[in-house]
């Protein structure tokens, strides 16, 4: 049985959460019982705070519900039925503003998810301190480059979101001014590769947790967003070890995750707890074992939001991931024994030509029962090797034919037509903007994508977004009301 990351809720100095894993090899102490002045004397209290650092990753602020509405919404690639809730709505016009409970809870769970993992870095001293009898050196390594890079990993879901950001390298209740983007990229860097070099294998390494090649594939992928090319596809070629999944539609099913595509996930696992599911917007101090993503999504459930038309139209002929990506009308479902009609796809807007597939309960059951434990696989070899392609076909002296090798390993399994290896390079960018589109849809990348490839204004055009403006979010009014070195007129352009 795999192995993942369970949550318990114990209190330490009232300023952070610290968690436990389960493990079998793990035997837990009276967690009440720590306080500062005894903890990360033990392998349990060390792996307990580095626990708590992916905690946040569960919230409501970010993968259990409002990222994915965010994201996809902003993207067009999801569009709100009637009943999407007001605070959703303003993602699919652009028309967001700094009072938005969804961007406050973005922000601040993100970075009481840094502050977690500066707690762990802040007491390096003290866990290098332990004797190898209770510590070997490569475990006190590897937990703290997991620290190291989810600090990163929550900073790489900030610096795109908002641009310059306040660096917090350790624990302080002091709010910070703004520092710029650009040396926020050099803080996510230098942790990821600090990662890449003592975080262990995932041939080795507990699923859920951080591992070496993921550390790898994000370095590339910061790397990639600040078009430094030669220096991503170094990165990326040290993600070794992968394949694609033979059937795509794994990548998104609860019992085959952690497959020979995946390079890191979101965990989910309804049987160890659900109950703080709807308290938990931030704080990740609670079991919330389960993402609303199933229910929110789900044509059977509550279809707050379906697939785009535009998005549907993107899929060529015979594209086998539109059948693994999406429902329409005449599709199976229940372990094959159901099958989707119209009315399945009725809202009071009318019938809708399709509903999600990715990360729905569907494949097995008939409804989604608000729980889900589905992980979101957020890095995939796929998205490596599109990313790739774009390295290869972009950088100086970049051979065309090999980055057109790298699409096609993609569109292989898709069943349709592999690429020419003549094409040019504006050829090579527009058949990967279509491969990113259909390969990655509904996987809260490709608002990103069009954003720092410059044509967001094209590809938005007449949503509402405003070029200058929407490319960012605000800071989020409770910040620059409470941290005197961020103020309101210090907010991004627009807002």
């Amino acid at each position: 049985m795999m192995k993942k990351i369970k949550y318990i809720v114990v209190v330490l100095s009232g300023i952070l959460a610290i968690n436990s894993c389960d493990t079998k090899d793990l035997e837990l102490t009276n967690p009440n019982a720590l306080s500062p002045e005894t903890f990360f004397k033990t392998k349990n209290q060390v792996q307990s705070a580095v626990n708590a650092c992916y905690a946040n990753l569960q919230t409501r602020g970010l993968y259990a519900r409002h990222i994915f509405f965010a994201l996809d919404l902003m993207a067009q690639e999801a569009k709100g039925n009637p009943q999407l809730e007001g605070n959703k709505v303003p993602f699919t016009n652009f028309t967001f503003d700094a009072s938005s409970d969804i961007i406050q809870y973005y922000w601040e769970t993100c970075f009481l998810g840094i502050s977690k993992s500066n707690f762990v870095l802040d007491n390096e001293a003290k866990i290098q301190a332990l004797p190898n009898s209770i510590l070997t050196q490569e475990q006190k390594n590897k937990f703290l480059g997991e620290a190291h890079f989810l600090r990163a990993y929550y900073y790489f879901l900030l610096v795109p979101r908002f641009g310059d950001l306040p660096i917090y390298t350790t624990q302080t209740t002091e709010g910070l001014a703004r520092s710029s983007k650009e040396d926020v990229y050099k803080l996510i860097e230098a942790d990821f590769d600090f990662a890449s070099k003592n975080l262990l294998s995932k041939t080795v390494e507990d699923k859920g947790r951080a591992t070496k090649e993921a550390a790898f594939a994000y370095l590339g992928k910061v790397l990639l967003y600040q078009k430094k090319y030669d220096e991503a596809l170094t990165a990326f070629n040290k993600v070794t070890g992968f394949s694609l999944e033979s059937n795509f539609y794994n990548n998104f099913m609860d019992e085959t995750e952690h497959g020979p595509e995946s390079i890191f996930e979101i965990e989910y696992d309804e049987t160890l707890g659900v109950g703080d599911k709807w308290g938990s917007d931030t704080a990740g101090d609670g079991v919330a074992e389960s993402t609303l993503r199933g229910q929110e999504y789900g044509n059977l459930g509550w279809f707050n939001v379906y697939p785009s038309d535009d998005l549907l139209d993107e899929y060529e002929t015979g594209d086998k991931r539109f059948g693994e990506t999406f429902y329409v009308p005449g599709s199976k479902y229940n372990k094959g024994n159901s099958t989707m009609t119209a009315a399945n796809f009725t809202s009071s807007a009318g019938i809708r030509r399709a509903g999600w597939k990715k990360y729905q309960n569907y494949y097995k059951r008939t409804d989604e029962n608000l729980d889900s434990s589905i992980n979101f696989k957020v890095m995939r070899y796929s998205d490596v090797l599109l990313m790739k392609a774009e390295c290869e076909s972009l950088r100086a002296g970049g051979v065309q034919s090999t980055a057109i090798g790298y699409i096609n390993e993609v569109r292989f399994r898709a069943d349709v037509p592999l690429l020419a290896t003549t094409l040019t390079k504006d050829q090579v960018f527009t058949a990967l903007v279509h491969e990113r589109k259909v390969e990655l849809a509904g996987e809260q990348v490709r608002f990103d994508d069009i954003i720092r490839w410059g044509i967001a204004s094209t590809e938005l055009a007449g949503t509402g977004f405003q070029t200058g403006k929407s490319e960012l979010w605000p800071i989020p009014n409770r910040e620059t009301s409470s941290n005197p070195n961020i103020k309101p007129s210090d907010n991004n352009p627009g807002y």
